[in-house]
């Protein structure tokens, strides 16, 4: 399978500078030596004179370099990665979150399984370039946004964006952009009154989006202290892989504004990868809007809602405690105890503002050893929530975007008082998948009911078997059917 459209597909979509297809594939102009998005505002290149690729590693190993005007690196990602659980899209995802930065191409096969050639071969086979190659071109991407956002001396960029060298990052960036560091620092907006770790940037996604409806999903779950969300920005303290950090994510002309304030300019990729996952920026809404548009009973819905997204979480470990506290009680029951939860085992954080949130999400290790009284739930969810803790704590349990969702799934539903709906609540959060459907979910066979859908469980799954798959994206249409707030968590 490869994610690459039909050459011909490919030079339309140039032609109509359709941005639906930006990260989709990039296409390499032989006559300039560059590569570009398929919305590049440049002159349509002749037929002759173009080549397609899979990736962005892929036409930089070719020769091409990252055209200036419409910045290819920062597309939207291929939304391939979250509708697929092969290999491929498990790799990209956890390339995605840095694991190549943090423990190679060698760390990175062994989390997935497999031997580092076979992971290697295949991946090269689908993309035109292997998994080193891949995480190098994400390493200049992370290069180029603190170059061009942050005054911060060239040493702690490379540093911070994963290269080995000075010497690396010096050749790289001059190979992918055709500039030096320093001849990008001038085109950029670097300012000098950026705090340390301070990192301002856009995230792109594909039109049509519904950001108010997925604001409003986060400011109804958002836990006092961890969270702020309104309809106009979503606030929040992230655990990393190598600190903590505080985001802000706010709706703007035609992007998402994010300000990033990071304990360890490390962790960008990896912040960057939540952020997005948290709005779901890389999906193809229409594709989704398509399929589920051609059911009579959602067609009007879709209608209404036009790129609707699935609300991710910031981690998996956090969407398994949410999704198990939430087991048969409101949002606003569930936000409460969280709350509490948050507030006596969060890890304390410096706020800059009076009302910013100042707690990280309490971590495995704290939730296994917490005493009864901060843990506010039922004797029954107290003790799945300890087991859940446990075995993430112990590795018996990962949760990560890459993980094989299958295995995920297993493990889940093996622990104490963990269920289908719950183990299915925490696919849809945990990596956006848009497949994941909860059948027995109360809110969405009453929504079910009223469209008059199958409210059974059996012939509601039924029935969305036609929705696939974008079943998840129905799912959210189902919960904001006559609804101010989504009404998912039950």
């Amino acid at each position: 399978m490869s994610p690459l459209p039909d050459s011909e597909v490919c030079y339309r979509a140039i032609q109509g500078r359709d941005a639906r297809f930006d990260g989709w594939f990039v296409v390499g102009v032989t006559s300039t030596g560059i590569y570009c998005r398929p919305s590049c505002p440049a002159r349509t290149p002749q037929r002759a004179n173009v080549r397609f690729f899979a990736s962005a590693a892929a036409a930089q190993g070719e020769g091409f370099r990252a055209c200036m005007r419409c910045r290819p690196d920062a597309a939207p990602g291929s939304p391939e990665w979250d509708a697929r659980s092969d290999l491929v899209a498990r790799a990209m995802r956890m390339i995605g979150d840095g694991v190549v930065e943090r423990e190679g191409v060698p760390g990175l096969a062994r989390r997935l399984g497999y031997t580092e050639r076979h992971l290697t071969r295949v991946v090269r086979a689908e993309l035109g370039a292997g998994p080193l190659a891949i995480a190098r071109a994400r390493r200049a991407q992370t290069a180029r946004v603190l170059i061009e956002t942050t005054p911060l001396p060239f040493a702690q960029v490379a540093f911070a964006a994963g290269f080995a060298s000075i010497r690396q990052f010096n050749s790289t960036i001059r190979e992918v952009y055709a500039l030096s560091p320093r001849e990008l620092r001038v085109r950029g907006r670097a300012g000098d009154e950026a705090g340390p770790g301070a990192v301002s940037l856009r995230l792109a996604y594909r039109r049509p989006i519904d950001l108010d409806a997925a604001f409003g999903f986060l400011a109804a779950r958002a836990v006092d202290g961890v969270e702020a969300a309104d309809a106009g920005s979503y606030r929040r303290v992230l655990r990393l892989p190598s600190g903590l950090g505080r985001v802000t994510l706010a709706p703007a002309d035609g992007h998402v504004q994010a300000e990033l304030a990071l304990d360890d300019l490390r962790d960008l990729g990896a912040a960057v990868a939540r952020c997005r996952r948290i709005l779901d920026l890389d999906a193809d809404p229409v594709a989704v809007d398509a399929v589920l548009g051609d059911d009579s009973a959602l067609a009007p819905l879709v209608a209404a809602r036009p790129g609707l997204r699935i609300p991710g979480a910031a981690d998996g470990w956090e969407a398994a405690v949410r999704a198990v506290v939430g087991q048969g009680v409101s949002v606003a029951a569930a936000r409460t105890m969280l709350g509490r939860m948050a507030s006596a085992l969060g890890e304390p954080v410096d706020a800059p503002d009076e009302g910013d949130p100042a707690l990280a999400f309490p971590s495995p290790e704290a939730l296994a050893d917490a005493p009864d009284e901060a843990l506010p739930v039922t004797g029954s969810r107290r003790a799945a929530l300890r087991a859940l803790a446990a075995a993430v704590a112990s590795g018996d349990l990962s949760l990560e975007p890459g993980d094989d969702p299958a295995r995920v799934r297993e493990g889940l539903v093996a622990l104490p008082g963990v269920g289908p709906w719950t183990a299915g609540y925490v696919a849809l959060r945990m990596r956006s998948d848009p497949d994941a459907f909860l059948p027995t979910d109360l809110a969405a066979r009453r929504a079910a009911t009223r469209l008059g859908l199958p409210d059974d469980p059996a012939g509601l799954a039924a029935r969305a078997e036609r929705w696939r798959p974008w079943r998840a994206y129905a799912l959210l249409h189902l919960w904001t059917f006559g609804t101010t707030t989504m009404e998912g968590d039950r």
